[in-house]
C-alpha cells in the first residue's frame, strides 16, 4: 500500500518545484515508509511513497515507467489478477522487468487505454502520465477502497494526492469551507464523496476516472462501473449457498498473496469471522488474528472472537482497550484531515496498531452489511416504506406528522413502543426518512444548531440532496435502494475511510475480500427475499456459513464497534467539552448558534437527554477548525 501525489499543468509546461512534491510525499510518509520517489518534467510532477508488499526489490520503485520511458505511473493498491493480465500483455508483446503489479498498469494503458480499469480486479487509486499524448489519467477502484483527492490550485494547475494533508502543503491550495459540506458533515458524520470540506477540492468518486489532455480547459470524471442491482430470483437452495461460499473463498484466497507477514482482523462478528474461516481453509499455517477487548460488556465482543479463533485454529492476539481511550482525539484529527465523527475510529486505530505489531497485511470483513443487507435499519426502512407506499402523501404527511408530535419520546423503551420515531419517519418522504435513520445530527437539531448567517449561506441546501442525487440512478426496491445509497455514501465515506486512514497511520495494508467487485455484483443480483427474510438480515449469507462457523456467532445480536461517549461527556471529558464547545474556538466561526450549543451541552451533562452524537460531531469539527483553518494545517 502506498501514497501518491502529483501536480499537472493543463495549459502550459511551467516547471514543477520538486521541493513541493517532496513536501507532499513527506506529509504521506506513513503510507509508505519503505521507499519514496519524485519525477518532474515540464508541466508535470509525480511523487510516491511505497509500502512494499509484492516484489520487495527496487524493481517496484515508483514513479514507474514503461521500457520506452513514455508512460509513467504512481499507484496505491493491489491488483489481484495482475498475473493473468501480465500473461495476456506478454502475449501482446509487452516486456516486464519486475514481479510487481504496478508494471501491469503502464502496459495495460498502452494496450487498452482508459478502459484498462475495466480489466483490473482489486483496490487501487493511481495517476498515469502518457507523454506522447500529453494526457494525465486518474482512476479509483469500483468501491472506493483507496482514496484519491484532487484540487485546482490558484494558479490553475491540478494537484492530486492520497490524503488531503498532502494537498494542504501546497501554496495556492484553498482552505475556504464549502457550506454544503458542513451541512453534510453534521448530517452524515463525514463529508460524502465526491465532495470535500473545502471548496474547489474533490474526491474522485468510486468507480470513476478522470482523463485530462494538456490544452483542454477542464476535465470531468467519468463512471466506468456501478453496483448492478437486479431483481434476482425469489427463491434459492443449496446451490446458491454453495456458490456464495465458493465466491467468498476465492475472493479471500487471491488476497492472501503477499511477500510480507499477513493476518486478519477478528471482531467476533459474522463478516470478519467468515473471512477468517475462509482463510483458515486455504492457509497451511494458523492464521494470525487480531482482536480488541473492551472492559465494558455492552461493547465487548472478545469472547465471540476467541470462540471463532478456537473454531478455526488461529494464532489469536487480543488487546484490552482502555474504556477511557479519549487521549487519541487529537491524533485522530490529524489522521482523518476532514472532520470525521465516527467514534469507532478510536478502537479501529487500536486494532490496526495491534495488527501491525506482527503483520504488514490484514484482511477485514468490511462490506458484508451493504452486500447482504445486514444493518437493522434496512428492516425498519422496508417496513415503513410498505406503509408509506399505501397512503398518498397528502394524507400521510399531516396524519403521521401530528402523531409524531403528540406521541411521547421513549428512548429507553423497547423498539416497538418507540412509535414517535416511526410516526415521524412515515410523515417524511423515503429519502428524508432514510437520512434521518443514519443521521448523526437530526434535521431539526441542525436547523437550530446553525446560525442565521450560515443558514442563509446554505441557500436552502439540505444533506438529503446527496441521497437524491444517487437515488436517481439506483434501484426502486426499498431494500436495494437503501443498500445502494450506503454503497455510495456510508461505505466509502465512513467505513472505508475509517479503515484506510487508521491502517495507513500504522503502515498497515488492509484488504477487503467481501468487497471484491465480482462478489458484490453477484450479491447485487440476489433478490431482496434472499438477503432479508423474516426480519433477519444476511439470511443467505448466514445460512451458507452454517457449516463453517458456530451458530451463536452467526445468529447473535449485532453489537458494533462503539465507545462510551455519553459517559465521557458527563465524566472525564466534561470540562474539556464545555471549554471547547462554549469557548471562542468554536463559536467565533459564526457557523453555530451559541444558545443551541449551550442547550445541547447543558441537557446532556444534566442527564436530561443523550446528545452525545451531536456533541461529538461538534468536538470533532472544533478540532478540524483548529488544525486546518486556524493553524493553516
Amino acid at each position: 500500500m502506498c501514497g501518491i501525489a502529483g501536480i499537472f499543468d493543463p495549459t502550459a509546461q511551467r516547471p514543477v518545484d520538486a521541493g513541493q512534491l517532496e513536501a507532499m510525499n513527506a506529509a504521506q510518509f506513513h503510507r509508505g515508509p519503505d521507499d519514496g520517489g519524485v519525477h518532474t518534467e515540464p508541466g508535470l510532477g509525480l511523487a510516491h511513497r511505497r509500502l512494499a508488499i509484492l516484489d520487495l526489490s527496487a524493481a517496484g520503485h515508483q514513479p514507474l515507467f514503461n521500457p520506452e520511458g513514455t508512460v509513467a505511473v504512481v499507484y496505491n493498491g493491489e491488483i489481484y489478477n495482475f498475473r493473468e493480465l501480465q500473461a495476456e500483455l506478454t502475449d501482446l508483446g509487452y516486456r516486464f522487468r519486475s514481479r510487481c503489479d504496478t508494471e501491469v498498469l503502464v502496459h495495460a494503458w498502452s494496450a487498452w487505454g482508459p478502459r484498462c480499469v475495466e480489466r483490473l480486479r482489486g483496490m487501487f487509486a493511481f495517476a498515469l502520465w502518457d507523454r506522447p499524448r500529453q494526457t494525465l489519467f486518474l482512476a479509483r477502484d469500483r468501491l472506493g477502497i483507496k482514496p484519491l483527492y484532487y484540487a485546482r490550485l490558484s494558479d490553475g494547475r491540478l494537484a492530486f494526492a492520497s490524503e488531503l494533508k498532502a494537498l494542504a502543503t501546497l501554496p495556492g491550495f484553498s482552505r475556504k469551507l464549502a457550506a454544503s459540506a458542513v451541512e453534510s458533515f453534521f448530517a452524515f458524520g463525514y463529508v460524502p464523496d465526491p465532495d470535500t470540506v473545502f471548496e474547489g477540492t474533490r474526491k474522485l468518486a468510486p468507480g470513476h476516472t478522470l482523463t485530462w489532455r494538456r490544452g483542454e480547459a477542464a476535465a470531468e470524471p467519468a463512471a466506468y462501473w456501478d453496483v448492478p442491482f437486479a431483481d434476482g430470483a425469489p427463491g434459492y437452495g443449496a446451490a446458491t449457498e454453495d456458490e456464495l461460499i465458493e465466491r467468498l473463498a476465492e475472493a479471500v484466497r487471491i488476497r492472501q498473496v503477499a511477500d510480507v507477514p499477513l493476518g486478519a482482523f477478528l471482531s467476533g462478528g459474522v463478516d470478519s469471522s467468515a473471512v477468517v474461516a475462509m482463510m483458515a481453509r486455504s492457509s497451511p499455517e494458523p492464521v494470525r488474528t487480531n482482536a480488541i477487548a473492551f472492559g465494558d460488556p455492552r461493547f465487548d465482543e472478545a469472547a465471540y472472537a476467541e470462540a471463532v479463533a478456537r473454531h478455526c485454529g488461529t494464532d489469536h492476539q487480543v488487546r484490552q482497550v482502555d474504556p477511557d481511550d479519549f487521549g487519541l482525539l487529537e491524533r485522530l484529527g490529524a489522521v482523518y484531515d476532514e472532520p470525521f465523527a465516527d467514534s469507532s475510529a478510536i478502537p479501529t486505530y487500536r486494532v490496526c496498531e495491534l495488527a501491525r505489531s506482527r503483520v504488514t497485511v490484514a484482511l477485514s470483513g468490511d462490506g458484508g452489511d451493504e452486500s447482504f443487507a445486514g444493518y437493522r435499519r434496512y428492516r425498519w426502512h422496508v417496513q415503513e416504506e410498505r406503509l408509506r407506499r399505501r397512503l398518498p402523501a397528502a394524507l400521510r404527511r399531516p396524519l403521521f406528522g401530528a402523531l409524531g408530535r403528540a406521541y411521547p419520546k421513549l428512548n429507553r423503551a423497547p423498539r416497538f413502543l418507540r412509535a414517535k420515531a416511526t410516526f415521524q419517519a412515515l410523515a417524511m418522504d423515503p429519502l428524508e426518512a432514510y437520512l434521518d435513520s443514519v443521521a448523526v445530527v437530526k434535521a431539526p437539531i441542525r436547523a437550530r444548531l446553525f446560525s442565521a448567517r450560515f443558514r442563509s449561506e446554505l441557500q436552502g441546501y439540505r444533506a438529503t440532496e446527496v441521497l437524491r442525487g444517487h437515488a436517481r440512478n439506483g434501484p426502486d426496491h426499498p431494500l436495494q435502494r437503501a443498500q445502494y445509497l450506503d454503497f455510495k455514501t456510508y461505505l466509502p465515506g465512513d467505513i472505508l475511510t475509517k479503515v484506510d486512514r487508521a491502517s495507513m497511520a500504522h503502515s498497515l495494508e488492509v484488504r477487503v475480500p467481501i468487497l471484491d467487485h465480482q462478489l458484490v455484483a453477484w450479491a447485487a443480483g440476489l433478490s431482496p427475499e434472499q438477503t432479508l427474510r423474516g426480519g433477519e438480515g444476511k439470511h443467505v449469507f448466514k445460512q451458507a456459513l452454517r457449516p463453517h462457523l458456530p451458530e451463536d456467532v452467526l445468529f447473535r445480536r449485532k453489537m458494533g464497534f462503539a465507545v462510551p461517549l455519553a459517559g465521557w461527556f458527563r465524566g472525564p471529558l466534561r470540562e474539556q467539552l464545555r471549554r471547547t464547545l462554549l469557548g471562542p474556538e468554536l463559536l467565533d466561526t459564526g457557523l453555530f448558534d451559541p444558545a443551541e450549543v449551550r442547550r445541547l451541552v447543558d441537557q446532556h451533562q444534566a442527564g436530561q437527554w443523550d446528545h452525545s452524537a451531536p456533541l461529538w460531531a461538534l468536538l470533532v469539527f472544533a478540532g478540524f477548525q483548529r488544525r486546518f483553518l486556524e493553524a493553516g494545517a
